[in-house]
């Protein structure tokens, strides 16, 4: 199960990367922020995934 969540993590760091990117390209404030948003969701998930790691051995 830690794995799934690690990709889920890596998945919303990339997808919110691509709609920043996207959304700065295209002048669409909107789009880059919901891409810094997801990329922060994901980096918050990340975290916690190495904080159970650290834990567990």
């Amino acid at each position: 199960m830690a794995e799934n969540e690690k990709a889920k993590a890596k998945t919303e760091q990339a997808k919110g990367k691509v709609k920043e990117t996207l959304g700065r390209a295209v002048g669409n404030e909107r789009l880059t922020a919901e891409g810094k948003a997801e990329q922060s969701k994901g980096d918050a998930r990340q975290a916690k995934e190495k904080t159970k790691d650290a834990f567990r051995h």
